[in-house]
């Protein structure tokens, strides 16, 4: 069998699939995530203990030989680790907003612009340059005492395999990479006022590195590949490989990526480029801060379950009866398609009939429109593949199709760990049929109807999201 492992935000999965890529097992553990006062962290032995957790039972469940392992995970924050590859600190999570008053201060001076204009990446709160930054300010005896700033899959990869700290060229991306060398921009560097810190920077393997496990989780000698991190994993276990094709991943974060082999640096700062395993090659990177998590707060905050979004958003016409939701209800504010931290969700429309199925469908219909933004913005030409939590619900589904305007591959299962095995195969030499292993589950058509009332309502949504931009400044 072929092992996927996947260590997301709040939930840890090791996927395992036959040489014909059909999914044999999933096994997954919750991580929790440490919020206060816009600090938002992560315990990184729990981490790494659901990880060993979930490989345990995953091989217990299936006990057929692991052919290789690839591995994967969420991407950006500061994960410090010393020589040993052991946690100096709590990892500092993309969530977090701690450095936002930086990123103010470089987007008002030009920093911000500039390294955008150098590297394609557009900085935000919770990516490793803002907080590398507030740490040399605040914190900076987690520095000295630090040997790497790795990223999340990369002190995974060090812990089971005891390989040197790396990373690869996707997580580098963000945001001292230089798309056209593939290294890094010391210039970068001393922008940010980090070149004394610059040893922290793990080196970049180029191609992914590969090592062997030395028995913790996976049986001894395991082969396994070291990345490329979720956003790029999840677009190889979509099959969005082709210039102008795009995933949609409707998670915890709201992702929208475009495959492309032209490098356009101009335009508004914002998103990223994902330089992939393939020179010549990029992923035009979209990741809104909040997707499926903005549900989860409406529905935490109104008592509806999760088993009962389908019926609502079934019985609650388009438009909510007048409902709106703007959906940016991360305390670090926005990064994709534009830069604001200081931008938060906002909720009008609502009076005394308003229903709870008003408020979901609300919501559910800002998130499509955010998608929109970010998939307008990432030069979208192609077909649209989508993955995540949110292709569980097929109401949301017909509903997303509606609002997007165009038909959505939808591709199920474990597709992150499903693209860290493509990547671990294609490196190792391994034949897999990868067209095979990433075929849709499902075509969902949008309604033409529908479709032609959220084209209106889309041009309103931005009409609503420039007037809350322009709060967010004052």
């Amino acid at each position: 069998m072929y092992v996927g492992i996947d260590v997301g935000t709040s939930m840890v999965k090791a996927a395992a699939f036959d040489g014909t890529g059909t999914q044999l097992a999933v096994a997954s553990r919750p991580v929790g995530l440490a919020l206060h006062g816009g600090v938002v962290e992560q315990d990184m032995e729990e981490v790494y203990t659901a990880v060993l957790a979930v490989l345990q039972e995953l091989t217990s469940r299936v006990p057929e030989p692991v052919e290789l392992a690839g591995l994967t995970g969420q991407g950006d924050g500061v994960w410090l680790v010393d020589g040993e590859g052991r946690p100096v600190r709590p990892a500092a999570s993309w969530m977090d907003g701690r450095a936002h008053e930086l990123v103010g201060q470089w987007l008002a001076d030009g920093t911000f612009e500039t390294v955008f204009r150098r590297t394609g990446s557009a900085m935000f709160p919770g990516c490793p340059g803002p907080l590398l930054a507030w740490f040399d300010r605040h914190d900076p005896k987690a520095l000295d005492a630090a040997s790497t700033a790795l990223y999340c899959k990369d002190m995974v990869f060090r812990r089971l395999t005891g390989a040197r700290a790396a990373t690869d060229v996707s997580d580098a991306s963000m945001p001292f990479l230089d798309p056209r060398t593939r290294s890094y921009d010391n210039r970068v560097v001393e922008l940010l006022g980090l070149t004394h810190r610059r040893r922290l920077l793990a080196p970049v393997s180029d191609p992914i590195a590969t090592a062997e496990t030395r028995g913790e989780g996976l049986p001894p000698g395991t082969r396994i590949a070291n990345g490329p991190y979720d956003l790029p994993a999840c677009a190889l276990g979509a099959g969005v490989t082709a210039p102008g094709d795009g995933l949609l991943i409707v998670g915890t974060c709201l992702a929208a990526l475009v495959a492309t082999t032209e490098l356009d640096l101009t335009g508004e700062p914002a998103g990223l480029h994902i330089s992939t395993d393939r020179p010549g090659h990029w992923l035009r990177a979209m990741p809104a801060m909040v997707g499926t998590a903005a549900l989860d707060w409406v529905l935490s905050t109104t008592g509806v379950p999760h088993e009962e979004v389908d019926g609502l958003l079934a019985d609650t016409p388009p438009g909510a009866h007048g409902v709106r939701v703007l959906p940016y209800f991360a305390p670090s504010g926005e990064r994709a398609p534009f830069v604001e931290p200081r931008l938060r969700a906002e909720l009008t429309g609502v009076s005394l009939e308003s229903t709870r199925g008003d408020l979901i469908r609300a919501t559910c219909e800002g998130i499509g429109y955010a998608a929109r933004h970010c998939l307008q913005a990432a030069g979208l030409t192609g077909s649209l593949a989508v993955c995540g939590g949110g292709t569980r619900s097929p109401a949301w589904m017909r509903l997303l199709a509606d609002v997007l305007g165009r038909p959505l591959r939808v591709v199920e299962g474990e597709v992150g760990a499903r693209g860290a095995v493509l990547a671990a195969a294609e490196r190792y030499g391994v034949a897999l049929d990868a067209a095979g292993w990433t075929k849709p589950t499902a075509v969902v058509e949008p309604d033409a109807g529908r479709a032609a009332h959220y084209a209106k309502g889309y041009e309103e949504h931005l009409a609503r999201l420039a007037e809350a931009r322009s709060r967010a400044r004052t």
